[in-house]
């Protein structure tokens, strides 16, 4: 193995392992960037290779402001407290069915403004509700928010920020990606519900407050919601036309924050203050690292790997890539992989299943840890601000009742129907 290819690896494992574990509490953006520079000073990359890198994620970068205006705007105008009281209005006291409820909604807001927005604006906002509804123990509530980001977060190419990374300037339009991942993401969702309430079922008997109030939404929510209702209208008729997503997501965005604010008279500088801007250099440090490892030779590797899997047979190179692809993003983390494995499919000729079952392992395999994702490392920060805490072996343990069972029958789901 070359030299130049163990460094840039070596490299790329430390980065990687400095967004999960975050030492010294620094910012995940910070070991991503760190890595990336690395490897530019040290010779690995040339700085043009590295702005190729870079200028490969513009897409991405559009999308993710996009959606971070949209929920940003959401929350400060309590969209999802009004969305989430008005489960726990219509559970009528019966566990059972808040959870049901909520995991409906955590579905919807996943499938239609992306995990990331579910694991960082639902959580809060059904913590809220847990303390209204007077619920005792209300982290299994909560473990919706967590759940439901990765197992929904296929059913529209927008529905994953990952969705745009693997398929790179190659996403299927519309009705293209419906009849592959429609019956996968219905296989995902039901079988995550199921798994979570079995798990949670002795949790779920303690009863909770029948008369719930429902905060009145303001008129800044529901222009929050009808800008996400028109967003997602506009992405959908992009994805039917084959359109990049990442622009149109960033202006519909901007535009329903801007109509907010001006019709509220309120500044940009709070909205602006709380999304998380960092996210965008973190994704930008990872394409630079991908461009490392391809320009040392990785990519090559894993394509040549890759074929000689697929030559064997479709079903078997589907199992092994999906299975693998999952348990390589809960010790890489998901972004890292994706990229990694999304670089590898995009550059060689393999089925639409294998490139599916990439796509379920990257969002889906993450309910396994509480590291597997960005959107589940968002929520456990999220969770922890409303006081409420689970270890990351009570977390493993849970998943890996909950992921493997669900990516069986999300691949599963998908050889069926192709």
């Amino acid at each position: 193995m070359p030299v130049s290819l163990i460094a840039t690896c070596a490299i790329a494992a430390a980065a990687a392992a400095g967004v999960v574990i975050r030492p010294f509490r620094l910012p995940e953006a910070v070991w991503a960037v760190a890595g990336a520079l690395l490897l530019v000073v040290l010779g690995l990359l040339t700085p043009r290779d590295a702005w190729t890198g870079i200028a490969k994620g513009g897409d991405v970068y559009f999308f993710l402001v996009g959606m971070m205006l949209l929920a940003e705007v959401a929350r400060e105008e309590r969209l999802f407290d009004w969305l989430a009281a008005i489960a726990a209005r219509a559970a009528k006291g019966s566990p059972g069915r808040l959870f049901l409820l909520i995991y409906g909604v955590g579905t919807i807001v996943t499938a239609f403004l992306s995990n990331d927005a579910t694991a960082v604006v639902l959580t809060p906002a059904v913590a809220a509700v847990m303390r209204t509804a007077e619920v005792e123990r209300p982290l299994p509530y909560l473990l919706i928010c967590a759940m439901i980001a990765n197992a929904a977060s296929f059913v529209f190419p927008i529905s994953n920020p990952a969705n745009l990374v693997i398929y790179g300037g190659h996403m299927p339009p519309l009705l293209e990606w419906l009849p592959l991942y429609l019956l996968p993401s219905a296989a995902s969702i039901l079988v995550t519900y199921a798994m979570l309430y079995w798990t949670q079922r002795k949790a779920l008997r303690t009863p909770i407050a029948h008369a719930v109030p429902i905060p009145e939404l303001p008129r800044g929510g529901r222009i929050a919601a009808l800008g996400i209702a028109v967003t997602t209208v506009v992405l959908l008729a992009a994805s039917y036309l084959h359109w990049r997503l990442g622009l149109p997501t960033a202006l519909c965005g901007a535009a329903t924050a801007m109509v907010v604010l001006l019709r509220e008279w309120k500044g940009p500088w709070k909205t602006l203050k709380h999304v998380s801007w960092s996210v965008l250099p973190l994704v930008a440090g990872l394409f630079v690292i991908v461009e490392a490892l391809d320009q040392a030779g990785l990519i090559a590797a894993l394509r040549a790997l890759l074929d000689e899997v697929a030559q064997s047979s479709v079903a078997a190179a589907t199992w092994s890539t999906g299975i693998a692809v999952a348990a390589a993003s809960n010790l890489l983390n998901n972004l890292p992989v994706g990229l990694i494995a999304g670089t590898t499919v995009q550059s060689t000729s393999v089925a639409p299943q294998v490139t599916g079952a990439v796509l379920i392992g990257v969002d889906l395999g993450p309910n396994l840890s509480v590291t597997g994702s960005l959107a589940t490392i968002l929520w456990l920060i999220a969770l922890r601000r409303e006081g409420q805490h689970i270890l990351s072996l009570d977390f493993l343990k849970l998943g890996a009742l909950i992921m493997p069972p669900a990516l069986i029958a999300a691949i599963g789901a998908m050889l069926l129907v192709s």
